[in-house]
C-alpha cells in the first residue's frame, strides 16, 4: 500500500493556524465596540419606525424602517452621537402607535425632513414622537453603548395598542407620556412655528 506524504509546508501551516487565529481574535478584541440604536418588534405585525434628532442642520426626522415580527430595525448604525433620539412607530396592520409629545414632520413615503416647524403647511404630517434617552457619554468621553427599544403590545405609549385595545394604564401618565426632557421643546398646544 502506498503511504501519502504531505510536504512540510502543510505541516507548518497547520502549526501556524492557531497562532494566526489568536492574533485575529486579539485584533478584533481591540477594535472599539459599535453602539447601534435598535427598535425591536415583539408584536405579531410588521411595524414602521421613524426617527428624529437634532442634526447640524436643525431638527431632522427620517423614516421608515420596517421591523418585522420578532426582528429588529437598526435606525442608527454605529456610535450614538447624541444622548436624545425621538421615535415614532406604527403597527402596519393593526394601526396602533407608539407615540409621544415631541412633534416632528413625517410623510407616508420614505423621508428625510429638516425642521419641525409648519409641518402641515409644508405638505407633511405633524406626528408625536417619544423621547429615547440613551444615557450620558461613557466614562473618559467614550461613546454611548448600544440602545434597544422593545415594541410590545403592552407598551404602546400613545393611541391604541396594536389590535385596537386600549393600552394598560391608559389615561394615567406614564414615563413615556412626560414631556421630553432633552433639548426638544415640549408641545405646548401652540402652533408648531415656535419649535426651532
Amino acid at each position: 500500500m502506498t503511504q501519502l506524504r504531505f510536504p512540510n509546508a502543510f505541516r507548518t501551516g497547520a502549526a501556524i493556524a492557531p497562532i494566526l487565529a489568536a492574533l485575529v481574535f486579539m485584533l478584533l478584541a481591540t477594535l472599539p465596540a459599535r453602539a447601534d440604536l435598535r427598535v425591536c418588534n415583539q408584536t405579531a405585525n410588521p411595524v414602521s419606525v421613524a426617527l428624529g434628532y437634532k442634526s447640524e442642520r436643525g431638527w431632522q426626522s427620517e423614516g421608515w424602517w420596517i421591523a418585522n415580527p420578532d426582528d429588529c430595525a437598526v435606525v442608527v448604525l454605529g456610535d450614538l452621537q447624541r444622548r436624545y433620539y425621538y421615535l415614532y412607530a406604527v403597527d402596519d396592520i393593526g394601526g396602533g402607535t407608539w407615540e409621544g409629545t415631541a412633534f416632528m414632520c413625517t410623510q407616508n413615503e420614505s423621508f428625510t425632513i429638516i425642521g419641525v416647524e409648519d409641518c402641515l403647511a409644508r405638505g407633511y404630517e405633524r406626528t408625536g414622537f417619544f423621547e429615547a434617552d440613551t444615557g450620558e457619554k461613557g466614562e473618559n468621553g467614550g461613546e454611548n453603548t448600544s440602545w434597544t427599544f422593545q415594541l410590545t403590545d403592552a407598551n404602546a405609549p400613545g393611541g391604541l395598542a396594536p389590535g385596537g385595545d386600549v393600552p394598560p394604564g391608559a389615561g394615567a401618565p406614564t414615563e413615556l407620556d412626560v414631556p421630553p426632557e432633552g433639548d426638544l421643546p415640549p408641545d405646548t398646544g401652540e402652533s408648531d412655528e415656535n419649535m426651532q
